[in-house]
C-alpha cells in the first residue's frame, strides 16, 4: 500500500453525523422514513360559521351555529359546544373550518380525522352524536371532488369525553391542499332536567408524513 493511500474499514459505525454545506446529490423526501399519524392541531379559535364564513363562531349557539366557549382563563380552555338543548327536540347544529394538508405529507396515504367529544352536566335521552364532511378546495371558488368522509356520525353521548376518528378517504389528497371541513353535532333531547350540551375539546388532523 502506498504511504497516502487510506485503508477504511468495510463498515463504519457512525454515532453522530455533522453535515457542513451540501450533501450532493440531494437527498430526496420520498427516501425517507415515513412517520404515521402525525398529529397536526386544528384550532377550535379557528371555527367560522358554517354558511358565513366571514363571521367568527358566535359565542352563544343560534340556530344551526354552534358555539364557542372561552372557558375561564388558567382553569378552562375554549371548547365548541350546542349549547343547552334540553327539551330541544332533534336539533343540529354546525360550524366551519378551513385547513390544509403538511407539505411533508405523503400524497394518497392515510388521513384521519379526531376529535375529542362528549357531553357537559346530562347526556341527552335519546341520542347525540358528532359528524363531519369534507371537501377539496379547487382554487378557483368550488369543491374537487365528493366528500372525502368516508366513517358515518358516532355517537358522543357519554360524560366522559372520547377521542373519535373519522377516516377520509385520502385517494385525491395531496401536499399542501386545502380541505374545507363542516362539524355537525346532533342532540336529540326530550327531557325537561338538567342543561344537555354537546362539546367538542379538541380537533386534530392526522397524517402520514415524510421530512
Amino acid at each position: 500500500m502506498a504511504a497516502n493511500d487510506v485503508k477504511f474499514p468495510a463498515a463504519i459505525d457512525v454515532v453522530d453525523l455533522i453535515v457542513r454545506g451540501e450533501i450532493t446529490p440531494a437527498i430526496q423526501r420520498t427516501t425517507l422514513v415515513q412517520y404515521d399519524a402525525q398529529v397536526y392541531q386544528i384550532p377550535l379559535t379557528s371555527a367560522k360559521v358554517w354558511d358565513a364564513a366571514q363571521t367568527n363562531l358566535p359565542g352563544t349557539a343560534a340556530t344551526d351555529d354552534l358555539e364557542i366557549n372561552t372557558g375561564t382563563w388558567a382553569t378552562g380552555v375554549p371548547t365548541i359546544q350546542t349549547g343547552d338543548l334540553k327539551a330541544a327536540g332533534a336539533t343540529t347544529r354546525y360550524a366551519l373550518f378551513e385547513v390544509a394538508t403538511v407539505p411533508e405529507y405523503v400524497a394518497g396515504q392515510t388521513v384521519t380525522l379526531r376529535a375529542s367529544a362528549g357531553m357537559l352536566t346530562t347526556v341527552a335521552d335519546t341520542t347525540a352524536t358528532i359528524d363531519f364532511e369534507a371537501y377539496i378546495s379547487d382554487r378557483e371558488g368550488l369543491v374537487s371532488g365528493s366528500d372525502l368522509v368516508a366513517t358515518a356520525a358516532t355517537t358522543i353521548n357519554s360524560l366522559t369525553f372520547a377521542d373519535i376518528d373519522f377516516t377520509l378517504t385520502p385517494t385525491t389528497l395531496d401536499p399542501g391542499q386545502k380541505i374545507l371541513i363542516r362539524m355537525a353535532i346532533a342532540v336529540n333531547d326530550a327531557a325537561t332536567g338538567t342543561a344537555v350540551i354537546g362539546s367538542v375539546g379538541a380537533l386534530e388532523l392526522l397524517l402520514d408524513t415524510q421530512g
